[in-house]
C-alpha cells in the first residue's frame, strides 16, 4: 500500500489546505473510506478533511478499440485533448484549458456552458464493471455517481475542429488566472451565478486574501495567503445575500471537504 504526501496549499488550484498523506490506488477495489481528489482543481480542503486517495499510473492511459475511446481516469484532460487532436476525433475540443483528470471531470459532468462531458460518453467503469450512460443519473455539472470511476469510454466521431478549439480557448482566456477552484457556484436555471453575485454587490468583494474576482464574479480567487475560513465566509455570504434578494438557493460547484 503506497501513499504520497501532498501539500494542498501548493497542489490544489486554489492554493489552500493542509499537508496530508494520500493513498495511491493502482488496482480496482473497495475504497469506500476514501475520497478521490484527482488534481484538486475544484477542491477547498479544510484541516478536518476525510481520508484522500488518488488514482495511480495504472489508470493513466488512452486506448482506441472498435471505434470507442477507452480512457483511464488518472489521465489528464490535456493529454486526452492532445490525443483527439492528433487522431482527428471530434466533440472533445471543449477540454481546452479545462484542467483536471478524467475521473473528476466525469464525476462533476464538467464542461463549458452548454457543452458537457456526458454528451459524448458511452459508459463508465466502476468496481462493479461497466455502467452504460443511460443507467447513470446526471445533470448540469452533477452526477449521482457515489463510487470511484476507473475508466470512461467515449463514442467516437471523426473531425477535430480547430475553430471550435480556438473558440473554447478564447472563452477560457476571459477567466481569472489568479489561483481559484474554477466556478464557485453552479448557474441556476435560466440565470448566471456571476450576474447574481454582481447584483448583490459582491463582485471584487474581499475577506482577507480571498475575493470574488473583478474579472469574473463567480470565481472565488486567492490573492496571496487566503484561508479556508475566509473562503467559507464569502461562499456563505453570497448564498445568503442571493437568497434574500432573489429567493434563489445557490449550489456550490466547488467541492468542500
Amino acid at each position: 500500500m503506497s501513499y504520497k504526501t501532498i501539500d494542498f496549499s501548493r497542489y490544489s488550484s486554489i492554493k489552500i489546505g493542509p499537508i496530508a498523506d494520500v493513498k495511491i490506488i493502482n488496482e480496482i477495489g473497495d475504497y469506500d473510506d476514501y475520497q478521490i481528489i484527482g488534481r484538486a482543481n475544484n477542491l477547498l480542503v479544510s484541516s478536518s478533511h476525510p481520508k484522500f486517495a488518488i488514482l495511480g499510473e495504472e489508470f493513466d492511459y488512452i486506448k482506441l478499440i472498435d471505434n470507442k475511446l477507452y480512457v483511464g481516469c488518472a489521465t489528464t484532460s490535456g493529454k486526452l485533448l492532445t490525443y483527439v487532436r492528433k487522431n482527428d476525433i471530434a466533440n472533445l475540443e471543449f477540454l481546452a484549458k479545462l484542467p483536471g483528470n478524467l475521473g473528476g471531470l466525469v464525476k462533476m459532468n464538467a464542461g463549458l456552458k452548454s457543452w458537457e462531458i456526458f454528451n459524448y460518453i458511452d459508459k463508465i467503469k466502476t468496481r462493479d464493471g461497466y455502467v452504460k450512460k443511460e443507467d447513470v443519473t446526471y445533470s448540469y455539472r452533477e452526477t449521482k455517481i457515489d463510487t470511484i470511476v476507473y475508466e470512461v469510454v467515449f463514442d467516437i466521431e471523426k473531425g477535430f475542429c480547430k475553430d471550435k478549439l480556438k473558440e473554447f480557448n478564447k472563452m477560457r482566456d476571459n477567466q481569472p488566472q489568479t489561483p481559484s477552484a474554477g466556478s464557485c457556484f453552479k448557474n441556476p436555471k435560466g440565470d448566471f451565478a456571476g450576474r447574481l453575485i454582481e447584483e448583490v454587490g459582491l463582485k471584487g468583494f474581499r475577506k482577507g486574501d480571498m475575493a470574488f474576482s473583478e474579472i469574473h464574479s463567480n470565481f472565488l480567487v486567492n490573492l496571496g495567503s487566503g484561508t479556508y475560513e475566509d473562503a467559507i465566509y464569502l461562499i456563505d455570504l453570497a448564498k445568503s445575500k442571493i437568497k434574500e434578494k432573489f429567493n434563489i438557493e445557490l449550489e456550490e460547484e466547488i467541492v468542500i471537504y
